[in-house]
């Protein structure tokens, strides 16, 4: 027990810290793609701890099978070079007994991996999106932030100097929009109101601005005339119904629900679910051997080789994941001669160190 509990807490802070340096550089990453969109006013930024949260069990799905990989690889590498490895061989220990102690720390990550593939990363990517096309549906203006000139695409600047106490309204707006006219020639039209609010057609489905106590002011380009309209309440048409998110996605329903379809694409990612816990322990097996070093080679001697491993296992099922949901690889054959390829090379690794021994 004391040599389980030795060698697991080893094994368990090496893939704590690996793990907490991945997340935080892909977390990272990922934050700064939502605050660029957030400061050009596509997202509010009171949204993006909620994104980022439900982010979270995508990133743990990848990171936690590469981080356990490298933490058995770093682990057993600091005690070859301290000569444990070498006691432990002396009394009596074998490498099928070290590989025992290694499956339940990663049977534990396995559980976390396949918690996080089959249930929480869905129900994440489907929250995300669904907020997402919430805050489509209320439109980039509430996103404005007052007293800033923003672009909304399409062509379309925006302005308010302020927002009422719920920030259903807005007070003195202005739009400068980019279009074309019925006989295709371009203009650009600029409408300033004392104030606006967004709704929501009940029967199409599109959204409108409306507008109050304000003036309209369309230029065609090449001519010195322009047309002026004042208005009490004018409606400018933001988005047309239609234009929603794919929610029915593979990747967004869930794991029950893929189970219950027949679709190539569904299929696929039913397995793409189920090769995250399994590569686990196939990395497991593989890490074990692949730990031996020799103490003048230093412990990160076989982590260039590992990672490069990791990288091809990984790559194999994301392309037979998009052979699959293509129907260009049966679903019947699938991900599984991918893991029995790996399985079977890791089992000969382990052979190979059973019949060298540990410490040989």
């Amino acid at each position: 027990m004391i040599i389980f509990r030795y060698l697991t807490r080893e094994i368990l802070m090496t893939m704590a810290a690996v793990a907490g340096v991945l997340l935080l550089v892909i977390m990272g990453s990922r934050f700064i793609r939502y605050f660029t969109n957030a400061a050009e006013g596509e997202i509010p930024v009171s949204i993006l701890g909620t994104l980022m949260l439900y982010h979270l069990p995508g990133f743990l799905e990848l990171i936690l099978p590469l981080a356990f990989f490298l933490g058995i690889l770093l682990a057993y590498g600091q005690l070859y070079l301290n000569s444990e490895i070498a006691v432990l061989v002396a009394c009596g220990t074998s490498p099928l007994r070290l590989l025992q102690v290694s499956l339940v720390p990663a049977t534990v990550v396995a559980v976390l991996v396949g918690l996080c593939s089959l249930w929480l990363t869905p129900a994440g990517a489907l929250h995300n999106e669904q907020l997402l096309e919430e805050q489509q549906s209320r439109l980039d203006f509430t996103a404005l932030a007052p007293g800033r000139f923003q672009d909304f695409g399409g062509g379309r600047t925006a302005y308010t100097e302020g927002y009422d106490d719920d920030r259903s309204h807005m007070q003195e707006v202005f739009i400068s929009e980019r279009q074309r006219r019925r006989d295709g020639t371009p203009e650009s039209a600029v409408t300033r109101a004392a104030s606006g609010y967004q709704t929501v057609d009940e029967e199409t489905g599109s959204r409108f601005l409306v507008l109050s106590e304000g003036e309209r002011y369309s230029v065609e380009p090449g001519r010195h005339v322009a047309e002026r309209l004042e208005f009490a309440t004018y409606a400018v048409r933001l988005s047309q119904a239609g234009d929603r998110s794919d929610l029915e996605s593979p990747e967004l329903v869930s794991t029950a629900s893929l189970l219950a379809s027949d679709e190539a694409r569904a299929q696929a990612q039913l397995q793409w679910r189920l090769s995250l816990p399994v590569m686990v322990f196939i990395l497991t097996l593989l890490a074990m051997p692949l730990s031996r070093v020799n103490p003048r080679q230093g412990r990160f001697a076989k982590l260039l080789p590992a990672v490069f491993l990791h990288v091809c296992y990984l790559s194999l099922l994301l392309a037979a994941l998009d052979a699959i949901g293509r129907g260009a690889l049966p679903v019947a054959v699938g991900m599984w001669p991918i893991h029995a390829a790996f399985l079977a090379l890791g089992l000969g690794l382990m052979v190979r160190a059973q019949r060298q021994g540990m410490a040989g």
